[in-house]
């Protein structure tokens, strides 16, 4: 059995994969949320501040990654399709969170939380 902790690190090995992914596309790219504190945010399940309660954030599997082209913040799920698609194909784990109308979310699932 696979635990958390590796799923973490195969994530994270990952992700700068992603973002060189969105500059080859084009894209200027900053980061977002990575991980939700508890603190902040409540334990998995609760729903403090933003976002949701079953936040792949909050098990640091998930980054927010915001796109620009030419200075302008890409606004929407669509700009996101071709680097959503691609980080699909990356891993079993990799959700994008195009699939659920949240088109910078990216992520791997990890006991049905993406």
């Amino acid at each position: 059995m696979t635990s958390l902790l590796q799923i973490q690190v195969e994530f994270t090995r990952l992700v700068p994969r992603l973002v060189d992914k969105a500059f080859a596309l084009g894209f200027d790219a900053t980061l977002g949320d990575a991980y939700r504190d508890p603190r902040v945010h409540g334990a998995l399940g609760v729903k403090m501040g933003y976002g949701h309660p079953k936040s792949a954030h909050k098990q640091r599997l998930a980054i927010d990654i915001n796109l620009f082209r030419d200075g302008k913040f890409m606004e929407g799920t669509e700009a996101h399709r071709e680097l959503g698609e691609w980080w699909e194909q990356q891993h079993p784990l990799a959700r994008w969170g195009g699939r659920f109308n949240d088109g910078n979310h990216y992520s791997f699932e990890y006991q049905g939380v993406k």
